[in-house]
Formats: structure tokens, sequence, C-alpha cells
């Protein structure tokens, strides 16, 4: 079964509200196992426009990344995210 991975690009416009995101969002992210494979590191934007905060996350499979993403400690978290940020999540098998 391929992994999958969680892609946010994030600008974050209120830091004290996203901060209630990053807490809310361990306990969401270690039910499922999730590893971080970039957080928050240096970036380079080769193509197209950039976001100022980028993350990876690696899931055991599709159907991981999608219960934790529904999960009730995720859409918790995720308000506040939405509330505190303007970005994009996509979700990406592997191969």
């Amino acid at each position: 079964m391929p992994k999958a991975y969680w892609i946010a690009r994030v600008d974050i416009h209120d830091p004290e509200t996203y901060k209630l995101y990053i807490d809310e969002t361990g306990p969401a992210l270690a039910k499922y196992n999730a590893k971080v494979l970039a957080r928050g590191g240096r970036t380079e934007v080769l193509e197209g426009p950039g976001r100022a905060r980028n993350v990876v996350l690696e899931f055991a499979s599709m159907e991981e990344a999608l219960a934790c993403y529904n999960s009730p400690e995720y859409v918790k978290a995720r308000a506040w995210r939405q509330q505190a940020s303007t970005g994009e999540l996509i979700l990406v098998e592997g191969v």
C-alpha cells in the first residue's frame, strides 16, 4: 500500500491564533502516526507564487491521511488554522 502525504503551504496572518492550531494538531497527528518530513524550514521558490510556511507530513496510506484530516481532533485544530492563515493543503498518494 503506498504512503500518502499532506503538503501544506501557508501564510500566517495571526501568529497567536496559529499557535493554538499547532498545539491542537499534535494529538491528531500522533493518533494517526503522521511523520513530519518538513516543517517551516528554509525554502526557495523556484516557480510560481510561494508561501511563507511549508509542511510535508507522511502517513501510512491515503485512508490514514483522510481519517486524520476528518478526525474530531483535527477538525477542531483546523478551525484555528483557517482563522489564522491563508494557504493550501493537498493530499498526495506516493508511488
